[in-house]
């Protein structure tokens, strides 16, 4: 199989399904922004953080290929008019979600309590983390904005909404692991 269809060649792009679309479209834009935050997230797998971590971050990759895979796909055409699915895609489940939860409240429970902001960085491995959270938080806009004008599993939502929130605690984790400066942001008062 080559790499290059040429099929794109004129600015066109097929969802699964075989619905052609324009490489501009929003349903391309949100699941572009996915394939981003995947990248990023296997970024920081690739630092030098602990196993735990990198398993749940492999796992978090697989889910993104999912969220990629709902939002790739025409929904005229991933079921049928008895309400079965056509295409074989999986989906995000509540498990997913409470998985994310779980290992936050588990982290946090190692961590100082926020008292403040904190200003992204101090390490490099933590910068990626913020950086991977703000694509994530593109991503779940972008998301959103697909929903509102056809709607997919709502779990694609919630899963993302935690995710940013994940990567915002491993980026705290990281720092103390790392035994990086966590800068609080304090507000300058005006004299």
């Amino acid at each position: 199989m080559k790499i290059y269809t040429k099929t794109g060649d004129k600015g066109t792009t097929a969802l699964f399904g075989g619905t052609r679309v324009p490489k501009h479209h929003l349903r391309i834009e949100a699941y572009g922004t996915i394939d981003e935050l995947n990248s990023h997230i296997g970024l920081i797998r690739d630092q030098n953080i602990d196993d735990k971590s990198k398993e749940l971050l492999i796992s978090v990759q697989d889910k993104l290929f999912t969220i990629g895979a709902i939002m790739a796909t025409d929904p005229e055409k991933a079921t049928l008019k008895n309400g079965s699915k056509r295409l074989n895609i999986p989906t995000i489940v509540d498990e997913d979600i409470e998985q994310l939860e779980q290992i936050m409240d588990d982290i946090d429970t190692t961590l100082p309590t926020m008292t403040h902001f904190v200003l992204p960085g101090g390490h490099q491995t933590v910068s990626f983390c913020h950086i991977a959270r703000c694509v994530c938080r593109r991503a779940e806009r972008l998301a959103t904005a697909l929903y509102e004008i056809s709607p997919f599993e709502e779990n694609t939502l919630k899963y993302l909404n935690r995710l940013s929130d994940y990567l915002f605690v491993l980026a705290r984790k990281l720092t103390y692991d790392l035994k990086a400066e966590e800068i609080k942001w304090i507000p300058k008062k005006e004299s």
